[in-house]
């Protein structure tokens, strides 16, 4: 081992990192053409390092185990697995379309985290549908949904979102698959998670108050009510009168109509019931079975309660550890990992936001939410616009392992005589090798951001489907992002519509690649 990494350190001296050799010659490439396969440039890259070993003398590797017959069986992970959408920066980046997408071809789409405060836009043959509950591959007949233990489950908003899908005429009968780990939000859990930002004044967190925030504390306090316990009828009721006494002692002024809430639970409880399961052994028993199950993130990595910019963060773990705790299943069967980022940046709500822009008439910030219309999914909420911030997308990079990037509305920027990328924090001089945990730092007077400089383009690109349709600086622009984070871009969106996406094909994801 410590012969190769001998070698390797002799390869990035010689030709620089596996990553920036893999991608810096696309921006070396005429515009106008289709950059060589990323395959043939680490092919190429393994070569130079074998060359690099025999000249160090160090033998090379033992030969793989010889194949059989039942290879696909021994391991399953090279045939199929759990492939996962994220979110890259704050939220909003357009998630659920690209979930839209993929899910056609999924036999199982799930939710592992967060509840009603995430949202998801999607526009399918004319008709808008907003997701806050219910994944989106919900418009595929042939996909089943899963909500899995580490979501959070306000029961009246979840039954209000399957009304609306069959208004719509979306049928989702034996569809859902409802965990019965998942906790609930209740009521009163909306109305202390308004009380607590309100009396934070000045120092507000920007919460949704969907009551996400109270209802984790109640799970972690371990005095959470579970989704299962409407199974039993009296415990639910037990616990849940437990629950109601504990908030209102907690709370000063919390009243609770615990009755009345009893009774609408007693209602629906016979149908909730039909459409709740153990979901940790439903989703295993299907990838055992051989089906594709894609997982549709909500919120993002920068608003994770542990990797985010704390305390303007939300309650759950966006990112990709929550898949493993969320859905209960093993990181051996993770496959292809998604991140999901915009051609720019926003962000609802307070906290940092290194990259934002003054929103003013005339602005590109106002120019930005303007044409990208930039209001909340969950809360209507006019989101700040910035550049893209590539310090903040190496950080998501790293903790996520994106396997293939999903570039979303590049048509936005469309009408920019310049287009600005984020591509250094620098702090009293000196460069911030990543993202800062404290948050004194992104907002201190000696804090600063680098960019560069893009020339922008005028062209209508919603019509675009290949990728050297794009404009010339267009396309310059996704090989720059893609040069500097060191990860294919295979998806850019070009419009609002839910085709509205470029593809550039599997050998656009390092999932897919295998050195020779």
């Amino acid at each position: 081992m410590a012969s190769r990494l001998l070698a390797s350190r002799a390869l990035c001296i010689a030709g620089g990192t596996v990553a920036g050799s893999a991608f810096a010659l696309n921006s070396q490439l005429p515009a106008s053409a289709e950059p060589p396969s990323l395959a043939s440039s680490l092919s190429s890259i393994q070569s130079s390092l074998s060359r690099v070993e025999r000249s160090l003398g160090i033998p090379p590797p033992p030969p793989p185990m010889s194949s059989s017959s039942n290879s696909s069986k021994q391991h399953p992970n090279k045939v199929h697995g759990i492939d996962v959408v994220l979110g890259a920066q704050w939220g909003d980046e357009g998630k659920g379309k690209l979930v839209d997408i993929l899910s056609q071809t999924y036999d199982v789409c799930a939710r592992v985290a967060g509840g009603s405060n995430a949202g998801h836009t999607i526009v399918a043959n004319g008709k808008k549908y907003k997701f806050h509950l219910i994944p989106s591959g919900i418009l595929n007949e042939d996909a089943d949904c899963v909500i899995g233990n580490g979501v959070v489950v306000h029961i009246p908003s979840f039954l209000e979102e399957l009304k609306s899908l069959e208004i719509a005429g979306v049928k989702h009968e034996g569809r859902i698959k409802l965990s019965d780990r998942a906790h609930m939000v209740f009521d009163f859990h909306q109305e202390v998670d308004g009380k607590q930002e309100k009396s934070l004044g000045r120092n507000k967190i920007g919460t949704t108050k969907k009551g996400i925030g109270p209802a984790y504390a109640s799970k972690i306090s371990r005095n959470g009510v579970r989704v299962g316990d409407l199974k039993d009828w009296q415990t639910f009721e037990t616990r849940f009168r437990e629950l109601a006494r504990y908030q209102m002692a907690a709370n000063e002024g919390l009243e609770i109509d615990v009755e009345k809430e009893l009774e609408f639970y007693k209602r629906v409880a016979p149908y909730v019931k039909t459409i709740t399961c153990d979901t940790i052994e439903y989703t295993n028993a299907a990838y055992a079975a051989g089906k594709k199950i894609l997982v549709e993130g909500a919120n993002a990595t920068m608003l994770d309660i542990d990797f985010g910019t704390y305390p303007y963060v939300t309650s759950s773990n966006p990112s990709i550890g929550s898949v493993l705790t969320g859905l209960g299943v093993s990181p051996r069967k993770l496959k292809g990992v998604y991140g999901t980022v915009k051609a720019y940046c926003t962000r609802v709500g307070e906290g940092p936001f290194p990259t934002e822009l003054v929103d003013a008439p005339g602005t590109t910030g106002e120019f930005l939410r303007k044409n990208g219309f930039e209001f909340g999914t969950t809360t209507g909420r006019a989101r700040r616009c910035g550049w893209l911030d590539i310090p903040q997308m190496k950080f998501s990079t790293v903790i996520n392992g994106f396997t293939s990037l999903n570039l979303t509305k590049l048509d936005v920027l469309t009408g920019l005589p310049e287009i600005h990328i984020g591509v250094k924090y620098m702090y009293k001089g000196k460069e911030l090798d990543t993202m800062p945990a404290n948050l004194k730092i992104l907002t201190d007077p000696e804090f600063k951001v680098e960019y560069e400089t893009m020339p922008g383009w005028t062209e209508d690109i919603m019509t675009c489907t290949k990728f050297e349709e794009l404009p010339i600086n267009a396309q310059k622009y996704v090989l720059r992002v893609q040069e500097l984070l060191g990860v294919p871009i295979r998806w850019i969106g070009v419009g609002p519509n839910r085709l509205d996406v470029v593809d550039r094909g599997e050998g656009w994801d390092l999932n897919n690649q295998e050195l020779s």
